[in-house]
């Protein structure tokens, strides 16, 4: 009988023992790394880890340049989140009523999720240039030439609505892969629950506001969190755009920083560790949630 039992479940067992040791390594592995070298006083390259007793923690808060990191990603956070979770509820509310080429319409949609983050800055640096009307390019000089020179402005660079300008070209990109979930959610929704409301006489307003959207909660929910997530994390955009600039600092940005240019381990460590208690705030109760309604049915 035992014999039996290890036949059954060795081959599986063996099966995924390489991704079990990969993940093991390389996520647990470097989080355990990360979280000591963050408790360490190894603020340069050739000091020993030790341990400061978390005192990075709070210390980082005494750097002039972090909270403003902070409030940069939040400001980023809610305009790229809010603005993706609409247009993209948009986008998807057009799509199920019925167009003319749907398809066409969704591979023009999704196709900036294919284009890297990388490679959308380099395009929205030009887009959003920020020089005035007479060395105006891109948006700038497209105003310009519209008659709208009132419009123009100096996008990223802007002291206060810098990083809301910043998360124009994330919402640009990932409100077509918003679209597609909540198109699906959408197509999800039984044709007899929206006839029903129909037949009650409910506007198609009242139908979408009372019997579809109530169906799309989990959509919702999971486009936020996976939103929510890659906000916080953001890095590879703001340095196509904007670089190393303290009008546009993120914690990303941050981190790399103090590893590569000021070479403090023990710092990047730190600013490393808060990202990853910020995406598990969003990600562990959204697991949780998912596994109790799994075991609900």
């Amino acid at each position: 009988m035992r014999a039996r039992r290890v036949r059954r479940w060795l081959p599986g067992l063996l099966l995924v023992s390489p991704s079990i040791v990969a993940i093991g390594l390389f996520v647990y592995g470097l989080i355990f790394w990360n979280t000591r070298v963050a408790l360490s006083g190894k603020h340069d390259e050739v000091s020993p880890l030790g341990f400061d007793g978390g005192r990075n923690f709070v210390d980082l808060w005494d750097q002039p340049s972090w909270p403003g990191a902070v409030r940069n990603a939040l400001v980023f956070t809610a305009v790229f989140v809010l603005g993706a979770l609409l247009l993209g509820a948009f986008l998807a509310f057009l799509m199920d009523k019925g167009v003319r080429a749907e398809a066409s319409f969704r591979v023009v949609y999704l196709f900036p999720m294919a284009v890297s983050f990388i490679a959308a800055g380099v395009v929205w640096r030009w887009l959003l240039n920020p020089a005035p009307a007479e060395r105006a390019v891109g948006l700038n000089q497209l105003f310009h030439d519209a008659g709208l020179g009132a419009l123009a402005n100096t996008w990223w660079q802007h002291p206060d609505w810098g990083m809301a300008a910043m998360a124009l070209p994330a919402v640009w990109q990932m409100s077509g892969y918003v679209m597609a979930l909540y198109l699906a959610g959408f197509r999800g929704v039984p044709e007899e629950l929206r006839e029903a409301a129909r037949v009650d006489g409910a506007s198609e307003w009242k139908v979408y506001r009372y019997v579809v959207f109530p169906q799309l909660r989990p959509v919702t929910l999971a486009a936020l969190i996976i939103l929510g997530h890659i906000s916080l994390k953001v890095f590879d955009l703001i340095m196509a755009i904007a670089g190393k600039q303290i009008i546009t600092y993120v914690p990303a940005v941050a981190a790399y920083v103090e590893i590569f240019d000021r070479h403090d381990p023990a710092n990047g460590a730190t600013i490393a560790a808060y990202l990853l208690v910020a995406v598990a705030v969003l990600v562990v109760p959204y697991l949780v949630w998912t596994v109790r309604q799994e075991r609900a049915r």
